[in-house]
């Protein structure tokens, strides 16, 4: 959700420049996904949702549900809370991810199939795709039946479309302009 990016990006962006001064990029992480996994659950939405909850409490609830340690993070969710925010943590986690694998000089790519690939396949993909893009990538694979034959992959804003459908719409495109 594009509105839910726009109010994560500055709390992302805080939070990841605070680990990296403590050289916590990698732990804040993991906590960062277990918040943002507890609050998809239904009841734990719920809980947020609810106005008759005040905000230390939700802060509490959900501090005690992932056991967060950490001090920053425990004050991170507190301002969240307070902020009324606490339902763009999903949204703050893949922000603060993004962040990370940039720090790491990492990008993360999304390859789109018709079917499922094998991990020779996928270990083949991977290669030929960190040359052609120049760095290192973090893969994921997606089926999309729509595709028809071939891939997709998606690396930051940049798209190469090898799929059959990519081709067909192209056809179609010149055929009618």
């Amino acid at each position: 959700m594009a509105e839910f990016a726009t109010i994560a990006r500055p709390y992302a962006k805080a939070l990841f420049g605070l680990a990296q001064e403590k050289s916590q990029i990698e732990s804040w992480l993991g906590g960062l996904e277990k918040l943002a996994a507890v609050v998809q659950e239904g009841k734990v939405a719920s809980l947020i949702d609810r106005p008759e909850t005040n905000a230390s409490e939700k802060a509490d609830i959900l501090i005690d549900l992932v056991g967060l340690k950490d001090k920053e993070l425990k004050n991170f969710v507190i301002v969240l809370a307070g902020q009324k925010r606490l339902s763009i943590l999903p949204e703050v986690y893949a922000q603060y991810q993004d962040l990370t694998l940039s720090f790491n000089h990492i990008k993360s790519a999304v390859i789109y199939s018709a079917y499922p690939l094998t991990d020779k396949q996928v270990g083949e993909l991977a290669q030929m795709l960190n040359k052609r893009f120049d760095s290192e990538l973090k893969i994921s694979v997606e089926i999309e039946p729509e595709l028809i034959g071939g891939i997709k992959v998606e690396v930051g804003d940049q798209v190469l479309d090898l799929s059959v459908q990519g081709k067909l719409s192209a056809l179609y495109t010149t055929m009618t302009n």
